[in-house]
């Protein structure tokens, strides 16, 4: 049976998306333009192409998404029963179906309008029987809307689902809601399922993996099952009783021992009883989950009764606790050795396993006769092991020590290090110190070169070399120093003198502003001063000198020519007005100048990054295909 990739499913656009690529990509692969001297079977041959193009586009879509959706029938047992519940078996066989029947409408519509055409008498009959194909063929897609939709939202779906082996080694949970079976799976594999203190926290399938003795597990999490009749229970539950139904592995059915779950010891029983069929031909043990709340025994006699009775039965009973891990690799250990001799044991009883026995012979070697052969060593070699043995008690090795010890023993070399100091043999020497390789920088000969420097040193200070003798200087050096004195004094009174010295004078607030002569002189006048004849005045004279550094002088007017060059050179006007007979042809000569800087203009804008439009009305696009009265480009 064929196990489908689930997530490989193509996307399922919808109707309108559909019908847009479809009749886009008739319009981009086909010719677009009927010449004039086109002949009538070349303009049939124009519009059938179209017509049969559009009708391959839709045929190779639909038969894509007929063909990536997984047929109930040719799929394993288990994902058939698990679409049925999650999506309606009948629904998604409807729909398949109505996509089926659509594509097969398509193409007996292009086949009678091909016929049709090929009857066309003329550009405007081919064209409309092309127009009414095109027509009828988005309409049957049209048509099928709900179901495109509905088939992508099972895509969606289907693309989320959990990848199940039905056929490997598998460990399957079941129980109540809230008894502790995500925490188990998160304990033994390396799954991440949410869990949380109130019921129903997993809502579909989970899968976890991990390695048991070198081979590859999976470990299912089901949502949690509640004890009434298989047609009350709903989606959630059905995913659980599928997964029982379908899939060959150890169940481990997980009870709350503490009964923190909210549901009584013999209610977990009464609902391990009512899908206990499902557990048939299947390793089951059933985990009895928080211990480390409470005990099994520790319980009243009566829920001790109830394990008792299925230890009678010959189910093994665990306790376990997830919070504390006890017991949690026990039931895994017993889940998977048990699923192995299952697994074996039934393949024994299967036929194939016949033809392959047939096919094997395994030779187990017997004793010839009574007779004993001990080994046989040269007397050579027993004379040199004789002369190697010494009375000294034989040195221990590492091996010995190890064998010895057991769990305790811890390798340790440094113990046979060679140092002057013993103390020093577990001292940690670090590699790298402030920045530095300490490798680098090891001197086996260190000390020898310490010793020979301090006696060099010793002998020096003999010597008297480092005797400092004041009185050795000379005169001229003891000049030089009183002189060296006097200039620095001397620079730092030139400093301290520069300091005090105001080289800026006063300055002119930043606030302060210029005032005209006339508002000052009508100030002092209104305060009662004569402000008459006071042309040569200092605030007179001030205003006259700045007023002449700032403005710009007349320009005087100057004599009239006296010869006719001269007149020609004075009165020559600007460039862009010479030539020019009225301010008319003025104007329209500016307007011809900025027409001609315009292309300039823009391509100094222009960057060599910037999109540049090569055509701006591309020709494909804009002719021989609209006509009056419509914008619709196909």
């Amino acid at each position: 049976m064929a196990l489908y990739n689930f997530k490989k499913i193509t996307v399922v656009p919808t109707a309108k998306d559909f019908i847009d690529i479809t009749l886009s990509k008739t319009q981009r692969k086909t010719p677009t333009v009927v010449h004039k001297h086109y002949q009538i079977h070349r303009i049939r041959h124009f519009y059938m192409r179209k017509v049969k193009f559009t009708q391959q586009n839709y045929h190779d879509r639909l038969t894509q998404i007929l063909t990536d959706f997984p047929k109930l029938d040719d799929i394993h047992p288990f994902y058939a029963d698990l679409m049925n519940v999650l999506y309606d078996k009948d629904h998604y066989k409807l729909a398949l179906g109505q996509i089926n029947i659509a594509k097969n409408l398509i193409d007996n519509v292009a086949k009678d309008y091909v016929r049709l055409m090929k009857y066309g008498d003329s550009l405007y009959r081919c064209k409309q029987l092309k127009r009414a194909a095109l027509g009828r063929m988005c309409t049957i897609l049209k048509r099928q809307k709900s179901s495109l939709e509905y088939l992508e939202q099972v895509r969606q779906h289907l693309s989320r689902l959990p990848s199940i082996d039905p056929n490997t080694r598998t460990l399957l949970l079941c129980g109540y809601p809230n008894v502790g079976k995500s925490s188990f799976i998160n304990k033994v594999t390396r799954a991440d399922v949410d869990v949380q203190p109130y019921a129903f926290t997993t809502k579909s399938l989970f899968v976890g993996h991990m390695d048991y003795r070198y081979l590859r597990w999976q470990v299912v999490d089901t949502p949690g099952i509640l004890d009434h009749p298989l047609e009350e229970r709903n989606t959630i539950e059905m995913q659980a009783i599928t997964a029982l139904a379908h899939l060959r592995a150890a169940v481990l059915y997980v009870m709350d021992v503490s009964e923190q779950c909210g549901h009584t010891l013999q209610e977990q029983l009464e609902l391990f009883n009512n899908i206990r069929p499902l557990f048939a031909n299947k390793p089951l043990i059933v985990v009895a989950n928080k211990c480390d709340v409470k005990k099994i025994d520790e319980l009243s006699e009566e829920d001790q009764k109830i394990f008792a009775d299925l230890t009678t039965d010959g189910i093994s009973v665990i306790e376990t606790s997830t919070l504390t891990e006890e017991g949690v690799i026990q039931v895994k250990n017993e889940a998977c050795d048990r699923l192995l001799a299952n697994r074996v044991e039934t393949k024994m009883k299967g036929k194939k396993v016949h033809d392959v026995l047939n096919r094997l012979h395994l030779a187990m070697p017997g004793k010839r006769d009574e007779k004993e052969r001990p080994p046989f060593i040269p007397e050579g070699a027993l004379m040199r092991r004789k002369a190697m043995e010494v009375d000294a008690p034989k040195r221990k090795t590492e091996r010995d020590l190890e064998v010895e010890l057991g769990d305790d023993y811890i390798l340790d070399l440094q113990k046979y290090w060679d140092l002057m100091n013993e103390d020093e043999k577990n001292d940690k020497i670090p590699e790298v110190w402030e920045g530095h390789n300490i490798a680098d920088y090891i001197d086996p000969d260190i000390m020898k070169k310490l010793e020979d420097l301090e006696k060099e040193e010793e002998l020096k200070e003999r010597a008297g070399e480092y005797d400092s003798d004041d009185e050795s200087e000379d005169e001229e050096m003891q000049e030089i120093r009183v002189l060296a004195k006097q200039i620095k004094e001397k620079k730092q009174l030139l400093v301290m003198a520069s300091k005090e010295k105001d080289v800026h004078g006063p300055r002119m607030p930043r606030t302060a502003t210029k005032v005209e002569r006339k508002k000052l002189e009508k100030q002092m006048s209104g305060l009662g001063l004569d402000m008459d004849d006071k042309d040569d005045s200092h605030y007179a004279q001030q205003a006259r000198r700045s007023r002449s550094v700032t403005l710009k002088r007349k320009r005087e007017t100057s004599a009239p020519p006296t010869s006719k060059t001269r007149s020609q050179s004075a009165s020559r006007p600007p460039r862009d007005k010479s030539g020019l007979r009225d301010p008319k042809m003025a104007k329209k000569a500016k307007k011809m100048m900025k027409n001609s800087q315009k292309d300039m203009n823009r391509l100094g804008k222009k960057g060599e990054a910037d999109r540049h439009v090569f055509d701006l009305k591309p020709k494909h696009l804009l002719a021989g295909k609209r006509k009056s009265g419509t914008n619709d480009r196909r």
